[in-house]
């Protein structure tokens, strides 16, 4: 969806948008944000960053968080989200192996399996197309209705870093409030966004509790473990919905 789209969709000015790396079946409070605002911002044309958590998450196993990960194919650090591939050795059937075994003997493993296969197993091999298609399904498995657009098809400065870049895509697409991860407050100055015409609130997560085989409750997994053990019914409810929206002040 082009900038141009935009408008005709929200008129002169687009409600709340957020912007975000893509990442690798990301934890819920991902999810919350993105239910959260009407515009959805998914950045392609950034840098990769090896420490992050762009291509490797967190699952339950032995009742513990233990990492899974998109194994990537040897490339310059330089190279940018849409210009990394999956390794030739990525083997989606070990993949889901791997999770096969921590779940399945979790409540909802048979209802949610079949579309993490369809996700694993998606013939794509670029990894910001790969990571896009498994935030889409997740996005549709939830039925959240936000607009997803990836930020290289919005006409601005995407040479800018930081503040100044989030500041321009905002100003493209017309935006009236930017929401932010509350984890990015020092980064943002609410000032300099009024002085744009714009607000900035910052979503709080509440990571409400649910059972995990019985054990103690290990928060901010995959989204995978949210649902593993949730029926959808309760993940739209009462998940998705917990978190809070603080306006800037500073």
């Amino acid at each position: 969806m082009t900038s141009s789209d935009m408008s005709e969709r929200w008129g002169p000015r687009s409600p709340k948008v957020a912007i975000m790396q893509p990442y690798f079946f990301p934890y819920i409070g991902y999810f919350q944000l993105m239910r959260e605002v009407d515009v959805f911002v998914v950045y392609d044309n950034i840098k990769y960053t090896k420490k992050g958590w762009i291509n490797r998450n967190r699952f339950l196993r032995n009742d513990e968080a233990a990492i899974f990960s998109l194994p990537l194919k040897h490339a310059p650090d330089r190279l940018g989200i849409v210009e990394r591939e999956l390794a030739s050795e990525f083997s989606p059937r070990e993949l889901l192996a791997q999770i096969e075994g921590a779940y399945r003997c979790a409540p909802y493993f048979e209802s949610t399996f079949p579309v993490v296969q369809d996700i694993v197993r998606a013939p794509k091999r670029n990894l910001f197309e790969y990571l896009f298609n498994s935030i889409c399904r997740i996005k549709e498995h939830l039925e959240i209705t936000t607009s997803l657009v990836i930020s290289s098809t919005i006409d601005a400065n995407h040479s800018l870093h930081g503040q100044d870049r989030v500041l321009t895509i905002c100003r493209t697409l017309r935006v009236k409030t930017y929401v932010n991860p509350t984890g990015g407050r020092a980064l943002y100055a609410a000032t300099v966004f009024r002085d744009s015409g714009m607000e900035l609130a910052f979503l709080e997560p509440r990571l409400l509790p649910y059972d995990q085989f019985g054990g103690d409750f290990v928060p901010a997994l995959s989204i995978l473990d949210v649902l593993m053990f949730n029926s959808l019914e309760r993940i739209r409810s009462d998940l998705l919905p917990a978190y809070e929206i603080a306006q800037a002040t500073g």
